[in-house]
């Protein structure tokens, strides 16, 4: 993992600087296509060329993992939902599908530590464990666990970008993972469990507070402090979240942009932040999810999503929403005319 660090630099100012002011040149008032201008600049600093090409292809990487909390009751749905979504990611029934093919984005399903066996499927196989231990009881996965998923991503994301995808969306699957998420959001912002834990599939008020109860237990039994991303993965998991954080590092190795999705990407993209703080320069926030612990998460990482439409389905669905807007900025900022070559006096 610590090469995979190493090979991550900082944004190439120099590209973002020549970005700005192509910007000031072109056919339009300044700052007329307000956060398009910005994240075009941001695109130029990921790829370190100005203008940048249109990031296509574009592939959307669902991870899928079970939680051992689920046992605690912290959601209605039962842990098999996650083996039938990945059947149906498969199939191409699941709106992730429906919107990547709207998209051309393409789907890659991902079994990092799905609790039941999934072999027959066509999809990636790289499980590290079959879901967590139980966050409450004990520390969710061992060191050597949290690293070999960590390297799942990684991995991944070097091989799609050695395929030609030049963007990497994130996407998840795992019942029970927005528990794991709250903890996760919990050490690395500061924030209660109050803040941070929403109703994830849509629980009752009943369960919602018992959910709380659960993370704010979890938070005061493991203890671990904000410095220490391999632990907090160790402590509350998931193997979706170590993989995303790899996939995201990944992405940040190789100079692509990663659009993240919602609140499990925001709780993956800040361990991503604590092992290596440029990894976030890398990243374009596709959404802002529904669950309230996203929102803490994304203004630590100070990112500012492109669209906001109460999602909390997951998937990947609102990172490839985003995808479009992406693609144009930066098809703006390499294809308009300067005021110069449309003869326009400015």
């Amino acid at each position: 993992m610590e090469e995979y660090l190493a090979r991550i630099a900082p944004a190439d100012e120099v590209a973002m600087r020549a970005a700005a002011e192509r910007q000031g040149q072109l056919t339009k008032p300044p700052g007329a296509l307000g956060v398009l201008e910005d994240l075009s600049v941001r695109v130029a600093g990921m790829t370190g060329v100005c203008p940048p090409d249109v990031p296509m292809p574009a592939v959307v990487t669902v991870f899928a993992a079970d939680h051992g909390v689920h046992a605690q009751g912290v959601s209605p749905w039962p842990q098999e939902v996650t083996a039938g979504m990945l059947a149906n990611f498969a199939a191409g029934g699941a709106a992730v599908n429906a919107f990547a093919a709207n998209n051309r984005v393409d789907v890659r399903v991902v079994d990092v530590g799905v609790a039941t066996p999934v072999e027959e499927l066509d999809i990636v196989h790289a499980k590290v464990r079959p879901g967590t231990r139980d966050l409450s009881v004990e520390a969710a996965l061992t060191n050597d666990e949290v690293r070999a998923a960590i390297a799942v991503g990684f991995d991944l994301a070097d091989t799609l970008v050695k395929d030609g995808y030049r963007c990497l969306l994130t996407g998840d699957m795992g019942i029970a993972n927005t528990t794991a998420s709250a903890a996760l959001i919990a050490t690395f912002t500061g924030s209660t469990a109050a803040v941070v834990t929403g109703r994830g599939t849509g629980i009752d008020d009943a369960t919602l507070a018992h959910k709380t109860a659960i993370v704010q237990s979890a938070l005061a039994k493991h203890a671990v402090p904000a410095s220490d991303p391999l632990g907090a993965l160790q402590a509350y998991g998931g193997l979706e979240h170590a993989a995303l954080a790899g996939y995201i590092l990944g992405g940040a190795a190789n100079r692509v942009p990663v659009i993240l999705d919602g609140v499990i990407a925001g709780a993956a993209a800040l361990v991503a932040q604590a092992l290596q703080p440029h990894s976030i320069e890398y990243c374009v926030a596709g959404h802002r999810s529904a669950e309230p612990g996203h929102a803490v998460a994304l203004k630590t990482l100070g990112l500012t999503p492109l669209v906001d439409l109460d999602l909390r389905l997951g998937e990947g669905t609102g990172a490839v929403l985003a995808y479009p807007i992406l693609a144009c900025a930066v098809r703006a900022l390499g294809e308009m005319a300067t005021f110069e070559s449309a003869g326009i006096d400015s």
